[in-house]
């Protein structure tokens, strides 16, 4: 099933950012540049960098002029995770751009890419909650308390990956079909925010 195959690459993804630990840290993709994998691969190294910038900027000793830094790092991040969902799509959208769609076919609350983005943040939920449980120095009552939450995310991971994978198969028989929007975001262009058009 691809959820499954995708989440093993989310999981390898974010194994290897840890074993240094540092939103610095130099990014090198396994995977070959015309797989999905290697798409899903580099998704989920943005999601796992952005999930630690997001720690960073709530510390709330930071230096002002950090934090305005790592917010524009966040900005950065979060139109480069938009863009590798599109990317994401695309590879649907050619993959199955020859199915003969139904006549009684319907379209989705969200195309393919934008489920598997939920799956790769609900791969770092899963990832911090299971450290939590397991945390050595924790007391026994957060133990306790986060592995209820984390049986919480794995069922929510099973029915995710099921939902995905049902939409996948239908657009693959014709049952349902892509209509994809481009994220038309307005705060990072020159042209549509106020606030950047007057700096020009």
């Amino acid at each position: 099933m691809f959820s499954e195959h995708a989440f093993s690459i989310f999981e390898e993804s974010i194994a290897k950012y840890h074993i240094i630990d540092d939103v610095y840290q130099d990014f090198s993709n396994p995977y070959n540049v015309d797989e999905i994998d290697h798409l899903l691969y580099r998704k989920n190294w943005i999601d796992t960098v952005q999930w630690h910038y997001e720690d960073i900027i709530r510390d709330p000793n930071i230096d002002p002029v950090a934090a305005l830094d790592l917010k524009r790092k966040i900005d950065a991040s979060n139109q480069d995770r938009t863009d590798l969902v599109e990317y994401v799509d695309g590879y649907f959208l050619k993959k199955y751009q020859s199915v003969e769609i139904k006549d009684t076919a319907t379209i989705n609350t969200e195309s393919p890419a934008w489920a598997i983005d939920r799956l790769s943040i609900l791969a770092l939920k899963i990832y911090h909650m299971r450290e939590e449980a397991e945390r050595k120095d924790a007391a026994l009552e957060h133990k306790e308390k986060c592995a209820q939450k984390l049986n919480v995310l794995l069922e929510q991971k099973k029915d995710l990956s099921t939902a995905i994978d049902q939409l996948i198969s239908d657009i693959e028989s014709g049952k349902k079909y892509m209509k994809v929007y481009k994220q038309m975001k307005m705060y990072n262009d020159e042209e549509l925010n106020p606030v950047l058009r007057g700096t020009k």
